[in-house]
């Protein structure tokens, strides 16, 4: 059984069941996790996730996902915890335990010293009779009816199904806590998401000398050597005031010479762009990305409440500053 239709079949039947176990997880959602939301929004330390062999996988993937969604947590290995990392729990904390069997016997050996401690108990189990869920102070049953490994040992659809758990307490939480996506950006300033939420028009404008703007009576010859040594495809024309009155771009250039205009005689308020589309300095720059798509152009000044101008950005800042 070797045939790339058999293969197909079976990754289809495996899914199937996974899909199957997380529905029927779903239904059973009951009091426990309501409580085990609520103690850890009470909580003033952070949430212990902890699990031996997959769980101790999924245990670890669930404590990023806490983390980087407002609820401090990390993992520590059931086994390290007797040999000296019980010292990273402290009372103001609550440990998360996840054992399909709920026997696992370097997690139950530490229970005795977590309950001294007076450490809350939160426990993720495939048996409900089990040690680990007679002690929780909120069980929390992951149990599936079979694996995915056709000897039904491997665990796959379980911890799929502690897994998808973990998730539902993260998001549970992250909106309970009002979390935005601001906050989730602080979580992640290095990523792209972070970019695309973080950094403003103002982080990633041209100032100063570096805008490339001309006078109302400026010739088109004097534009055309600003934007060459500014090197932004575009110059700002503006007022006495420095307020943008129009803009010329080297599209516009093209039309120029399209139409036979003397380059060396015409004035620029002749054929620049008159009221064109500005931004705002306080404006996320991800949102301007998206406004310059929309208008199918490659550069925007930034200007004040009064239309002076502050700045000058085109798509290649975009794309160096990470949010392209």
């Amino acid at each position: 059984m070797n045939s790339s239709s058999s293969f197909e079949q079976l990754g289809r039947e495996v899914i199937q069941l996974e899909a199957e176990a997380l529905l029927a997880l779903a239904k059973r959602l009951d009091g426990h996790f309501m409580e085990a939301c609520r103690l850890i929004l009470n909580c003033q330390g952070r949430v212990i996730v902890t699990g031996m062999g997959k769980s101790g996988h999924i245990g670890k993937k669930i404590a990023a996902t806490l983390a980087s969604t407002g609820t401090p947590s990390f993992f520590v290995h059931p086994g390290e915890a007797s040999h000296g990392d019980l010292g990273m729990i402290t009372p103001a904390d609550i440990l998360l335990a996840i054992s399909n069997s709920g026997e696992t016997e370097e997690i139950v050996t530490i229970l005795p010293i977590i309950k001294r401690m007076g450490v809350k108990l939160i426990s993720f189990v495939g048996q409900t009779d089990s040690s680990l869920a007679k002690q929780a102070d909120a069980a929390l049953f992951v149990g599936v009816e079979k694996e995915a490994c056709p000897h039904n040992l491997a665990p796959t659809a379980s911890t799929t199904a502690a897994l998808a758990m973990g998730d539902a307490l993260a998001v549970a939480l992250l909106k309970s806590r009002g979390f935005t996506r601001e906050d989730f950006a602080r979580a992640h300033p290095a990523g792209s998401l972070g970019r695309r939420l973080l950094l403003y028009v103002s982080d990633v404008m041209h100032t100063g000398g570096e805008i490339p703007q001309v006078a109302e009576q400026a010739e088109l010859r004097e534009a055309l050597l600003e934007m060459t040594g500014k090197g932004l495809g575009m110059t700002g024309v503006v007022d006495r005031n420095n307020r943008l009155v129009g803009i010329f771009t080297d599209g516009d250039l093209r039309r120029v010479l399209n139409r036979g205009v003397d380059v060396y005689r015409v004035i620029i308020t002749e054929v620049m762009t008159k009221n064109p589309k500005t931004t705002r300095a306080d404006r996320l720059a991800a949102e301007t990305v998206q406004l310059m798509r929309s208008l199918r152009i490659n550069g925007l000044f930034v200007v004040d409440e009064d239309n002076h101008v502050l700045g000058a950005l085109n798509m290649h800042d975009l794309f160096r500053a990470g949010v392209i």
